[in-house]
């Protein structure tokens, strides 16, 4: 039997999806009805991947593809990395991103099984500074509606989120830290770390 969606199953769960900590430079090209679509076609395919009643393997493969199709990974990926990505090489960076991604999948994946019955509905968007703020509701059972914002740009050269909120706070700090100690752990080289996110997850 399926259980409800739980806030915290909620938070930690989509954590996943919305991990950056750089605020774009500009993102003049970008609409708000853009970023709101961006948004409103996430949820929908995350939606639609919770109820396909697919294997765990086959959802950790969806949920792969709409990280890459909707977040901006290259800058996710380098901002969860933290300051040695300055000093990686661009095959290090390149590597360490496509186990990145695998491992959010992986990591992640199992947990949706228990998003079934929630609902998030986009509610508004704004423009903020150089960026889009993408405010949005999830009622989830049991629990009381609570706020999920989403921080879009174009600085890609499409439309990507790089950062979600949950009631104000941002969930870049939970796998940041986690990958900052997976690094301390092999003692800053990166080529290892890379090695145990593809096994990690």
């Amino acid at each position: 039997m399926t259980r409800p969606l739980t806030r915290r199953a909620f938070i930690t769960g989509l954590a996943a999806l919305g991990l950056a900590p750089m605020i774009p430079a500009a993102a003049r090209a970008l609409s708000t009805q853009q970023a709101a679509t961006l948004v409103g076609n996430l949820v929908n395919e995350i939606n639609g991947v919770i109820n396909s009643g697919r294997s765990e393997s086959a959802m950790y493969d969806q949920f792969e593809r709409i990280f890459v199709r909707y977040a901006d990974v290259p800058t996710i990926a380098r901002s969860t990395l933290g300051p040695p990505a300055r000093s990686a090489s661009a095959a290090q960076m390149s590597a360490f991103t496509e186990a990145f991604q695998g491992y959010i999948a992986r990591k992640y994946g199992a947990r949706f099984r228990e998003f079934v019955g929630g609902k998030i509905t986009v509610q508004s968007a704004r423009p903020v500074k150089s960026f889009y703020e993408v405010r949005s509701s999830a009622d989830l059972r049991g629990e009381a509606p609570f706020d999920v914002t989403f921080l879009v740009s174009d600085r890609s050269g499409s439309p990507r989120f790089f950062d979600m909120l949950v009631e104000g706070v941002s969930l870049l700090k939970s796998e940041r830290t986690e990958i900052g100690a997976m690094l301390d752990r092999n003692r800053g080289d990166i080529a290892a770390l890379t090695a145990d996110l593809r096994r990690a997850g």
